[in-house]
């Protein structure tokens, strides 16, 4: 140990640690993660994340709400096992029947009014097994 050390990088290799990275290194990698618009590349798309699709249990259940929705009833059916894609696909297809709007957030379906006997016939349909949940 006749070596002088002068820095704390010196210092810490003649322990055996591993010298710490600078923090400029480290904003560099996490502003790269955050970027949104680049003038050299255009927009830049976000990484996609892989969703996670809960399982049926077989039976669709649908359900009438009026909760948090100013009084307006509205059809929830959930249950279903598929993705987003096939999920608006579906949606789609049960509003232009019923002749009302919806919209699908997150593994549910939601469909204005009270068209229970028809989304069941288009269920069942499709090979779905329903169920009718509450009143």
């Amino acid at each position: 140990m006749k070596e002088k050390l002068t820095s704390l990088s010196d210092l810490a290799s003649a322990f055996g640690k591993d010298t710490p990275s600078s923090p400029d290194k480290q904003n560099d990698s996490s502003n790269k993660d955050n970027l949104v618009y680049s003038t050299s590349s255009g927009r830049i798309k976000p990484k996609a994340t892989n969703e996670t699709i809960s399982e049926s249990d077989g039976y669709a259940k649908v359900r009438r709400e009026t909760k948090g929705r100013k009084g307006k009833g509205v059809v929830t059916i959930t249950g279903l096992g598929l993705d987003n894609s096939a999920l608006k696909a579906l949606a789609k297809k049960l509003k232009k029947t019923c002749g009302t709007g919806g919209t699908v957030i997150d593994e549910v379906i939601e469909i204005q009014g009270d068209k229970r006997e028809a989304i069941k016939t288009v269920l069942e349909k499709e090979g779905y097994k329903v169920k009718f949940i509450g009143g």
